[in-house]
């Protein structure tokens, strides 16, 4: 480690001169300095993270009243040396003048130096402490147009300064973890329009580069899953870099929406901005030799909410922490104002104990010590040797809580022991070195720019003082998720993600094509295809622009492309289906409609099979094969009962194959479903002048066009029966409006009628 910075303060007002004397227990000849009695003082600022809703960093009380000296390398080297495995006393003598005649106080300590080295850099993320109001009464931790001022660093602490290695990402990344072996990282990642449910996993290398084919799309991970599991919360990598452990919506979570399976709370306070833990969710494990993710056996109960999962070193047992679950946000509840708010919602969760079985899962086990203790128990980590858990103890919940303490316990359960090197306020974020030695953790102690400490652990999980890691960032930024990584101090050098410059297009595209501006969003997709030509959300995405432009045939093309990258896509079928029936090609539209009713798999609604039935009935009606017709379209309305456009098609159907009174039932179901549907209002006009009620007709084609005042159709169908009743002045008005429509069929009948009546 490089020479730490020495704090001590003085009882005597007239120090002003300190004599620094170090001895050593071998008797060999000590080490002498002088202090002219420099103070401490607040160190670099990043002026970009200085915002109306944070503080320029302070000196604490205690700190204002310290005095420093540091070590110069020399000195610092021959300590260490003499120190090693033996005490060192630090001797601090106070004098009022140079001359040093008299002394005014006086303080020593003892320090020695460890046999066992870090081994190894920490990995951490650096980031600006700047709540946002997006809008009166929305608060975010930090706004999106701010994302690029996170960091990610590398530090070797026997290093003064860390390594720059990533950074000015315009997409959120958020919790990392990295195989014990230190040949793979983990990291969440906000893919195309913020989707929470990307997770990127990719090789160690000095120079790594993480693109989109290094992406995992949870909801795309196949398995046993069912419904919404988009996000993998607290995800970690196994030792060996072969699996991940996450936490995601399980059965009952989904059922109560994914707001109310995690309760979050955030403030303007900078000091801390967000309260943030899980309620409902189980554990799933990913492969990445099947690329499948599937629920943890074991740990799929909907009664509980599962997370924290962490991997022993040995890759057979899991420790994770377990609650009953509960919804984030009950009725009638306050909004809590503040962290440790007796207002949020309360949960205290327990460690345990599950074995891995190569997938198969089992009984979990409760860890006593670190259950049932009247606490929340959270974030557990493993020691390298698999004999110690240390955990975060709290109140409440879990992540960064202000009364958040280290705890040790034995990984099979025991008493657990308070760590020393706990600071005053918030302990968490903790990481061992690989050889188990160290554990580096986050702390607020020195003020509410989180900075990261350092501290050893001996055979039997006894900690020492903690030390500062000095310099990590700039003094108004904060250190977060440090973690060891077992690769030489140079292992890493610069991380690049063009994934995330791939996603940063697609979100501007994305919004462009939200807002109508059809044109300029195909030129962004176009540039975001260049980024990754392989990606077939690209294509359909861009084949929908261009549909909504009129231009069918160069959308068809784009779905092409996008069912050559993803040939079981069931969506992209639907959309090739659907502009292929709109260009009049009805033989393939048909095959594309069954096409996705053969891949449809359980995860999909019966409202998106109903649609297909619909679709592909429509298509058949208009080939004139009719039986097929009219079972496709019934299936649709029986998947979807009560669905208005459904029962007007089935109708129109049963009108072609002379089922009258059977299209009368379903078209007006189809108005009681939605009674303003000009269309429907004219077919049952039609139906019910077939019967020669005439007055009922007439009063349907009458709200069909005070619904639709253009509806051709309905003009035409009334003029008919007005001339029927001889009120051919009437009748001429209607036509006239008929004539001028755009539906030409109608539009030519009306003339000719006119004609007829010698009314041009």
């Amino acid at each position: 480690m490089v020479a730490p910075t020495f704090l001590w303060r003085d009882a005597s007002a007239s120090a002003r001169w300190w004599q620094i004397e170090i001895t050593f227990e071998d008797g060999s000849p000590g080490l002498h300095a002088i202090s002219r009695g420099e103070r401490l003082h607040v160190g670099e600022i990043d002026p970009r993270c200085v915002a109306p809703n944070n503080e320029l960093p302070k000196l604490t009380p205690q700190e204002a009243a310290s005095w420093i000296w540091k070590p110069d390398a020399q000195s610092w080297a021959a300590f260490k040396r003499r120190s090693l495995n033996r005490p060192a006393t630090v001797t601090i003598t106070g004098f009022e003048s140079e001359a040093r005649k008299q002394r005014v106080s006086s303080g020593l300590v003892t320090i020695w130096t460890s046999k066992d080295p870090v081994g190894a850099p920490i990995f951490y993320r650096d980031v600006p402490l700047m709540p946002a109001e997006t809008e009166k009464g929305i608060i975010k931790p930090l706004d999106q147009t701010k994302l690029p001022l996170i960091n990610w660093r590398l530090r070797n602490v026997g290093e003064s300064t860390s390594r720059l290695l990533l950074t000015g990402m315009y997409t959120c990344a958020n919790c990392h973890s990295f195989s014990l072996d230190g040949k793979t990282l983990g990291m969440d990642l906000d893919g195309p329009k913020n989707d929470k449910g990307m997770y990127t996993l990719v090789p160690i290398r000095r120079l790594m580069s993480i693109g989109t084919k290094d992406v995992v799309e949870w909801s795309t991970s196949g398995g046993k899953l069912t419904g919404d599991i988009r996000v993998g919360f607290m995800s970690q990598v196994s030792p060996d870099g072969q699996y991940v452990v996450t936490m995601i919506y399980g059965p009952g979570a989904q059922q109560k929406g994914s707001l109310n399976n995690f309760y979050t709370a955030n403030f303007k306070d900078y000091r801390f901005l967000q309260v943030f833990f899980p309620t409902r969710g189980i554990l799933a494990w990913y492969s990445r030799a099947t690329g499948k993710l599937q629920p943890l056996a074991g740990a799929d109960d909907p009664r509980y909410v599962h997370t924290n999962a962490v991997w022993t070193p040995d890759g057979k047992y899991l420790v994770f922490a377990r609650a009953e679950a509960r919804d984030a946000y009950p009725a009638g509840a306050k909004v809590a104002e503040r962290a440790n708010d007796p207002a949020e919602t309360q949960i205290q969760y327990d460690l345990y104990r599950i074995p891995f079985n190569q997938g198969r899962g089992g009984q979990p086990e409760r860890i006593m010590g670190a259950s049932e203790n009247g606490m929340s128990n959270s974030f557990p980590k493993v020691s390298p040797d698999g004999r110690w858990i240390i955990y975060v103890e709290s109140r409440n919940g879990e992540l960064m809580r202000p009364d958040g303490k280290l705890y040790i316990v034995p990984v099979t359960g025991g008493q657990a022991r308070l760590l020393r090197a706990n600071t005053s306020l918030m302990n968490s974020w903790h990481s061992f070195s690989p050889n188990g030695r160290w554990l580096v953790f986050s702390s607020k102690s020195r003020g509410p720019y989180t900075k990261m400490f350092l501290t050893h652990l001996d055979e039997e999980g006894n900690s020492s003082p903690a030390i500062l890691i000095e310099d990590a960032t700039a003094s108004n930024r904060a250190v977060n998720i440090p973690e060891f990584v077992n690769v030489p101090p140079d292992g890493m050098l610069k991380i690049d993600v063009p994934a995330v410059e791939f996603y940063h297009r697609y979100n501007v595209a994305w919004g462009m094509a939200q807002k109508g501006q059809y044109e300029e969003a195909i030129v962004e997709w176009r540039k975001a295809l260049e980024l990754n030509p392989t990606e077939s959300n690209i294509h359909v995405n861009l084949g929908v622009a261009l549909a909504r432009l009129g231009k069918p045939e160069e959308a068809i093309a784009e779905y092409r492309k996008s069912l050559e990258i993803t040939p079981n896509a069931a969506e992209v079928h639907l959309r090739l289906a659907s502009a292929l029936a709109d260009t009049g090609n009805l033989d393939e539209a048909i095959t594309h409609y069954r096409k996705v009713l053969e891949i449809r798999t359980q995860n999909e609604s019966a409202t998106y099979d109903a649609t297909t039935y619909n679709l592909l009935g429509r298509a058949l009606s208009e080939k004139g094969e009719m039986a097929e017709a009219l079972q496709d379209l019934e299936k649709a309305t029986q998947l979807r009962p009560g669905f208005g456009p459904h029962l007007y098609d089935y109708a129109l159907a049963l009108v072609r194959v002379n089922r009258f009174e059977e299209a009368q039932q379903s078209v007006e179901a189809s108005l009681r479903a939605d009674a303003d549907v000009g269309e429907a209002h004219v077919l049952l006009g039609e139906l019910l002048a077939r019967k020669h009620q005439l007055p009922e007709a007439s009063r349907e084609y009458q709200r069909a066009l005070q619904l639709r005042p253009d509806l051709s159709r309905a003009h035409l169908d009334l003029a008919m029966l007005l001339v029927a009743e001889g009120d051919i002045s009437g009748a001429v008005q209607h036509l006239r409006e008929a004539a001028k429509g755009s539906d030409g069929a109608t539009a030519q009948a009306a003339t000719r009628i006119l004609q007829q009546l010698g009314q041009q």
